[in-house]
């Protein structure tokens, strides 16, 4: 579970190291924002509107769910318990209030990990180059950064994207680490199994 400020490169990494994983699920999310340039539904995210949002919030559909910026996004929980039940690696991209919903629920198999880049003016440098954004959103943006750095202590390893090289390496290894966990149940079906003469 890949979580950390807008901007700080987190698509990119993903897009390198999943060439390097072996078999994987990338767990798309939905949101009711506004596609940006060049983004398509169903590949970077699944654009609904906010009353198709709020249905599935009532059905329960969602693994977790936030408004940031104003916008819902939100993991829906089907593909995800299929890919895993498939034995996939499963990728998640998600804000800091979704990393914690997500450890609530699915703590003793999740690996986490908090991208960002070195600095806050690094941060902004890239957002403004980005120009996909208004000021008023990169603001935001910026302002929601302060806060999501306080919460780093809550994830399991840090990489800080300043060499996208370094960073990418450093994600495919924590990626093949976090693909030899075991939660509860497969230990002690594997302590039965050895036990037997």
């Amino acid at each position: 579970m890949l979580s950390g400020p807008s901007g700080a490169g987190k698509s990119t990494l993903i897009r390198e190291m999943v060439k390097e994983i072996g078999p994987y699920f990338f767990s798309i999310s939905t949101t009711t924002r506004a596609p940006r340039a060049g983004e398509r539904d169903g590949v970077e995210y699944f654009f609904v509107t906010r009353e198709a949002f709020e249905a599935d919030i009532a059905a329960g559909h969602f693994l977790e769910y936030a408004t940031v910026h104003g916008n819902y996004y939100g993991t829906s929980i089907k593909p995800i318990t299929k890919a895993l039940e498939e034995g996939k690696l499963v990728v998640f991209d998600i804000d800091v209030q979704g990393h914690e919903s997500v450890r609530k629920r699915l703590n003793a198999i999740t690996t986490s990990v908090f991208i960002t880049t070195p600095t806050f003016e690094v941060l902004k440098t890239r957002l403004f180059a980005r120009q996909s954004d208004s000021l008023e959103v990169i603001e935001k943006r910026l302002t929601m950064a302060m806060s999501e750095i306080e919460r780093v202590d809550e994830f399991d390893f840090l990489i800080v994207n300043d060499t996208l090289d370094e960073a990418v390496q450093a994600l495919i290894h924590v990626a093949k680490a976090a693909r030899l966990r075991r939660d509860e149940t497969a230990l002690n079906a594997f302590k039965t199994q050895w036990r037997k003469l």
